[in-house]
């Protein structure tokens, strides 16, 4: 019998903008419970939810103050309890957000580390003169600290100083945060860039456009040993999974990373389907850089995280589809994409709904740390305004985080209040209320995929067979035993030829026999 994280679709909540219920503009954990029933319809199995600890929110949750509390913008412990009781009832698995790389600078270990009480002493990475690294968000890894009078190491914001592993004392702490949230009923873990855990030395490395320093802090053999402690002393005890969120890592990388104890890692290489090795770099999207990136990990990786958006990516259907000229159609195309890979889907809340990149026109109206630190690091490098406004509007991870589009009400009925993060202005024709009601939606054309997807054995457990590789389409096969199913995909606005006849399964444009020839943005799963 196949684990129960195999068998099931993931739904990613943003909990921040997922639904208020009490009209402060935040959402919460009984947001969350109030749209159970409607996510235990659309047929998901799972829900991660990205951080509700309690958090200063420099980095919107993913600097944590309090493993053991709930932020109480989202709402108390109580409420936690009920949204796991809840979710339970209605057989949806909650996965929570494993933050263990770093903490927040309001942390009580960084705080007791800053004026070097035991045993924090020596929970974070310390220095009397800083290296030459530099960060995921841009800049120096360093910042002084003018009561320790040392350097901290962040690789992120300043605001997230990266816990030492060197110190088993981080890691035994590590262990009851985990013990104590499996214990309250939670499923698994999604560990937040996993593989950078361990630093094997702080010389200054080879000198780097991005990253300096990265072949002393990405999947060193340190972090392989930390995954295994975990697995052995915790993870092993109880029914649940994790998968990990992975920077530049190869199919072989993932490989070890889940022989050390992970069941799944989230890649990026897909993600640079329009962007050079860094997201900021922007290129033109080619569908066969997606194409071969996906093929590449689904032939070599041992289980794939399938995913095409999350929190900090770009909106699919805008990045990888036209949501301006073929929004329903390159919207459903993806969903097929998505949900006939090998491996566990991951749905990101709105995706379903085919929600699009934001239409912000300026820097006034971002939130996101990355994106103002990278904004600031472009101006110094005299890149024109023009171009420092596109980097920001077509990469930003604010894209991804404004407001779950609930109705054409106000604010998109995400809340009674002013939202956090401005609600985009397509919300009353894009909006879950409408989707429901239309029978050829986006949402229920997920609905009847996750379906299908649900009740199929070789979609589920079948092997992957790639097929056909073109500069706009992609087709595949996915068998099991005797049974397989065809799959194929057109992301571009034209018509295609394509290796596809026979009888549809599950077609975008609703036909029931494939012809070898794909309308614009057409996708389908057919019988072989």
């Amino acid at each position: 019998m196949e684990k129960w994280w195999k068998e099931r679709v993931v739904y990613q909540i943003y909990p921040r903008s997922f639904c208020d219920s009490n009209g402060d503009g935040i959402g919460d954990i009984r947001g969350i419970i109030s749209k159970l029933d409607i996510l235990k319809e659309l047929g998901v199995g799972i829900l991660w939810l990205s951080p509700v600890y309690r958090s200063p929110n420099r980095d919107n949750g993913y600097d944590i103050s309090d493993y053991y509390s709930i932020n109480p913008e989202f709402g108390t412990m109580a409420d936690m309890d009920e949204l796991i009781e809840k979710a339970a009832e209605r057989d949806l698995k909650i996965v929570m957000d494993l933050v263990i790389n770093h903490t927040s600078y309001q942390h009580e270990w960084f705080i007791k580390s800053r004026v070097k009480e035991e045993p924090y002493t020596d929970y974070y990475i310390w220095r009397d003169k800083p290296n030459k690294w530099t960060g995921f968000f841009g800049g120096s890894t360093w910042t002084f600290d003018e009561q320790r009078r040392q350097y901290y190491l962040h690789l992120f914001d300043e605001g997230q100083p990266d816990l030492n592993y060197n110190n088993p004392k981080v890691l035994k702490s590590v262990k009851e945060v985990m013990r104590f949230w499996l214990d309250k009923g939670v499923a698994g873990f999604r560990c937040d860039v996993i593989n950078v855990l361990y630093k094997s030395s702080l010389k200054n490395g080879r000198p780097r456009i991005a990253l300096r320093g990265r072949e002393y802090f990405i999947s060193q053999e340190g972090t392989f040993e930390v995954l295994k402690e975990l697995k052995r002393d915790v993870l092993s005890k109880y029914d649940c999974f994790t998968v990990g969120e992975t920077v530049m890592v190869s199919p072989e990388q993932a490989k070890k990373l889940c022989n050390s104890g992970l069941d799944m890692v989230f890649s990026f290489e897909h993600m640079d389907a329009d962007c050079f090795f860094i997201k900021w770099l922007l290129r033109r999207f080619k569908p066969k850089r997606l194409f071969k990136a996906l093929v590449k990990w689904q032939t070599k990786a041992p289980w794939n995280a399938v995913y095409l958006e999350n929190h900090d990516q770009p909106r699919s259907v805008s990045r990888f589809g036209d949501d301006k000229n073929f929004h329903k159609e390159s919207a459903k195309a993806l969903a097929v994409l998505l949900l006939s890979l090998k491996g566990t889907p991951y749905v990101y809340q709105g995706e379903e709904i085919g929600m699009t990149n934001f239409d912000f026109e300026s820097m006034a109206d971002i939130r996101d740390v990355e994106s103002t630190n990278v904004y600031a690091i472009a101006k110094k490098l005299h890149l024109s305004e023009r171009y420092r406004w596109r980097m920001i509007r077509l990469k930003s991870r604010d894209n991804a985080r404004t407001p779950m589009q609930w109705s054409g009400e106000t604010n998109a009925g995400f809340s009674s209040g002013e939202p956090w993060l401005k609600v985009n202005s397509n919300y009353e024709r894009v909006n879950f209320k409408d989707e429901y009601a239309e029978p050829d939606s986006i949402w229920n054309f997920y609905k009847r995929l996750i379906a299908f997807r649900n009740g199929s054995e070789v979609l589920k457990r079948g092997d992957f067979i790639p097929s056909y590789t073109g500069r706009d389409v992609l087709a595949f096969e996915r068998v099991l035993g005797d049974e397989r199913l065809g799959v194929v995909v057109n992301l571009s606005g034209g018509r295609r030829s394509a290796p596809c006849t026979g009888v549809a399964a599950l077609s975008t444009h609703g036909r029931e026999r494939l012809d070898g020839e794909l309308q614009p943005y057409e996708a389908a799963i057919f019988w072989r």
